[in-house]
């Protein structure tokens, strides 16, 4: 096998394919048309850092698996009564905008050139729900989507992948999977897939100690990248 034969793509969706904080920032705007754009900024971070401190919580056993519509709820409250907004109508709003993400200008015609020559399996930490939402939304391709929830954990744990392993029928390692976020590469690497890292304004970056198969700027460099190799479909 050469260093870049795989006989499918496995896809992260937030952060990689749709711009997650965009989206967000557009329902706090919606919630408070008034605030200005520090004032967004804080609440968008109050959103996220509340939404990964109870993913790590999960991954340690500190708390029982909740699907992503669960902790964009408890985000949305947080942000909800920092700005002194309790109408469950107006927090129910705010939540929803977890699944209503823009996708990158390059996604959809990246997606497109990608599955024409390999088969697409998005994985993703959004509940099943909210991913069939961010999908229609964002008018996502895939041959396949697969949900974090199905595995009742949340990625970086094996579990995740395995469930791409396990629909593909392949081994890890004829798998490439692609993420903005070196964390996500990392934990699928440990489980032997092999790891294409594409670089977007919201992503976790490589370290210098990061080994990736490859490096993007962008789906559209990557699928240049993988029709200079050759492979299914070529």
């Amino acid at each position: 096998m050469t260093s870049l034969e795989f006989d499918a793509l496995v896809i992260d969706v937030l952060g990689t394919l749709v711009d997650e904080p965009a989206g967000i920032r557009a329902g706090i705007r919606a919630l408070v048309p008034s605030l200005e754009g520090a004032g967004v900024e804080e609440l968008l971070t109050l959103w996220q850092r509340h939404v990964e401190r109870e993913q790590r919580r999960v991954l340690d056993g500190a708390r029982p698996y909740l699907t992503s519509d669960v902790l964009d709820l408890e985000a949305a409250r947080l942000v909800a009564d920092a700005v002194g907004v309790h109408d469950p109508a107006a927090v129910a709003q705010l939540a929803r905008s977890g699944r209503r993400l823009p996708p990158w200008p390059d996604t959809v015609p990246g997606l497109d050139r990608l599955a024409q020559r390999f088969p697409l399996i998005g994985l993703s930490n959004a509940g099943r729900s909210a991913l069939l939402q961010l999908n229609a939304h964002a008018g996502l391709r895939w041959h396949q989507a697969l949900s974090a929830e199905d595995a009742r954990t949340c990625k970086p744990d094996p579990a995740v992948y395995q469930l791409a392993v396990t629909v593909s029928g392949r081994s890890p390692d004829r798998l490439l999977m692609v993420a903005a976020h070196a964390w996500d590469l990392r934990g699928a690497q440990a489980l032997g897939l092999r790891t294409a890292y594409v670089a977007r304004p919201v992503g976790d970056p490589p370290t210098s100690s990061d080994r990736f198969d490859l490096h993007a700027d962008g789906l559209a460099d990557l699928a240049d990248r993988l029709d200079r190799a050759g492979g299914p479909g070529s």
